[in-house]
């Protein structure tokens, strides 16, 4: 455990922590699902130190504490998680969240989020999504759905949002302070993409509902959108 609070890890420091054998978080049955996404959330970013800290109106602290100082910290610290720290998490969610097989099934890192921040820590949605006109919806991340793209090959991510977005008639309704994005799903038999080149910026100017753009056509304030 690492009780002591540590940033989170950037350019020569992430490389140095995080890179070689023994490194990131290790997995124990089928906690994969959970492993990357707490990777992803917290490493190199502080973007959601609010759910280590923040005493939220819901709030579990005893949750908080369990992922702050047997998680966070240790991987900001050291680069390593153990498996028995996920482990404890995984308990403390199965016993939060009524169901018996967060400690040894796989699940959708949609249904983690959606536990941890809406039921056990009380967080507010990060985002506001309008499809086709109808009522807005809130929700915690993005999971990317597309058909297959000819022309796709080895996309970034910027695309495959961008091409997400317009198949589902989708748009923000307002700039998020944190926009957390799932890949398409592979299973063992298919793969939609080989690779994915992840996208260090991203431009989510056409993805705003009503927001003021440029024409194409005569560079004026634009008053019509084709898809």
């Amino acid at each position: 455990q690492a009780p002591d609070s540590f940033p989170p890890l950037t350019n020569e420091a992430a490389v140095r922590v995080l890179r070689g054998r023994m490194k990131g978080i290790q997995g124990h049955c089928n906690s994969c699902y959970m492993d990357a996404a707490l990777f992803s959330l917290f490493s190199c970013t502080s973007v959601l130190d609010s759910m280590l800290f923040k005493p939220f109106l819901l709030c579990d602290r005893n949750v908080q504490s369990i992922l702050r100082d047997e998680i966070v910290n240790p991987l900001r610290k050291t680069g390593f998680v153990r498996a028995r720290s996920v482990m404890h998490l995984r308990e403390q969610l199965t016993e939060k969240g009524q169901c018996s097989s967060f400690t040894n099934a796989e699940k959708d890192p949609e249904e983690f989020l959606n536990l941890i921040m809406h039921q056990i820590l009380g967080i507010e949605p990060l985002l506001k999504l309008q499809s086709g006109g109808q009522k807005e919806q809130d929700c915690y991340c993005y999971q990317i759905f597309m058909d297959k793209q000819e022309d796709l090959v080895v996309p970034d991510v910027q695309q495959l949002v961008e091409h997400s977005f317009l198949s589902s008639d989708l748009k923000l309704v307002e700039i998020p302070s944190c926009f957390i994005i799932q890949m398409p799903r592979f299973g063992k038999e298919y793969k939609m993409f080989s690779k994915i080149i992840p996208s260090l910026e991203l431009d989510i100017t056409d993805l705003l509902l009503d927001s003021p753009r440029e024409c194409c056509v005569c560079g004026n304030v634009a008053t019509l959108e084709c898809s």
